[in-house]
């Protein structure tokens, strides 16, 4: 494949051999794909997220930040990247933000099916205690009280920073990402399809500044734990085999 630089629009063709870092449209600091999300522009001229990597024609990166995302939009900066009018919308952060809790809801239904998931106060507490259990996952209109006693006894197998606690979603949404009702607590296994829906959990934390998605007693940073690294033989939400995401233009 011909090796094709173009550092005005932060991003090159992958050949075998070169890294594959894109540059931060706004920061210009160089970072992997999994840091940054990818633009390119529709054909009404509008500026679309290309989460999933495939979408034809040149990208541009921003990294995954939403206060650099609405920097971007506001100086124009798409336009100048990409040598054309590009109309960013005035929700474009705001919609970034939708689609990559949809992946991770995406992300988290996989896991499911393919029996990653284990769901219900009783099971999830069994769950804890054989040590099977990468995360815990909360409903974020749940009750305080069921949290604190699951993440107290995670604590008690796991250590203080063991294990992240993910409280993002509400239960309407955990009930329809894994099809069944009134999901509060739920336990994850330690899978491939487990791993998939933490990294997207990470990237979605990353996105918002949070940078820790976890409940306060524990103070879990996705961004650190290992249990979250990104490189991994598994089959991705986008069912593209290696990875949690593509790693193409």
């Amino acid at each position: 494949m011909a090796f094709e630089a173009r550092q005005n629009l932060g991003e090159k063709r992958a050949v075998p051999g070169e890294g594959t870092e894109r540059a931060c449209l706004v920061t210009r600091a160089r970072k992997n794909p999994d840091e940054l999300i990818r633009f390119v522009l529709g054909p009404d001229q509008a500026v679309v997220p290309d989460l999933k990597r495939k979408l034809p024609g040149r990208g541009v990166w921003v990294s995954l930040s939403k206060k650099l995302v609405a920097q971007a939009a506001k100086k124009q900066m798409f336009s100048r990247a990409l040598r054309a009018e590009a109309r960013a919308a005035p929700d474009l952060p705001e919609l970034v933000e939708r689609l990559l809790r949809r992946d991770a809801l995406q992300a988290l239904s996989l896991a499911n099916k393919a029996g990653e998931v284990t769901t219900g106060f009783a099971k999830v507490e069994a769950r804890i205690a054989s040590g099977a259990v990468s995360a815990l996952i909360h409903a974020s209109d749940g009750a305080a009280d069921g949290r604190r006693k699951l993440g107290q006894a995670l604590r008690r197998q796991f250590g203080a920073q063991g294990r992240p606690e993910i409280e993002d979603f509400a239960t309407e949404e955990l009930d329809s990402a894994l099809g069944r009702g009134n999901v509060v607590h739920a336990a994850l296994g330690s899978g491939p399809a487990a791993k998939v829906f933490l990294a997207s959990c990470r990237r979605l934390a990353l996105y918002r500044g949070d940078g820790k998605v976890a409940s306060p007693a524990t103070g879990t940073d996705l961004t650190k734990d290992g249990a979250l690294e990104q490189d991994f033989k598994a089959e991705g939400p986008n069912g593209q085999g290696s990875g949690t995401h593509e790693r193409h233009e």
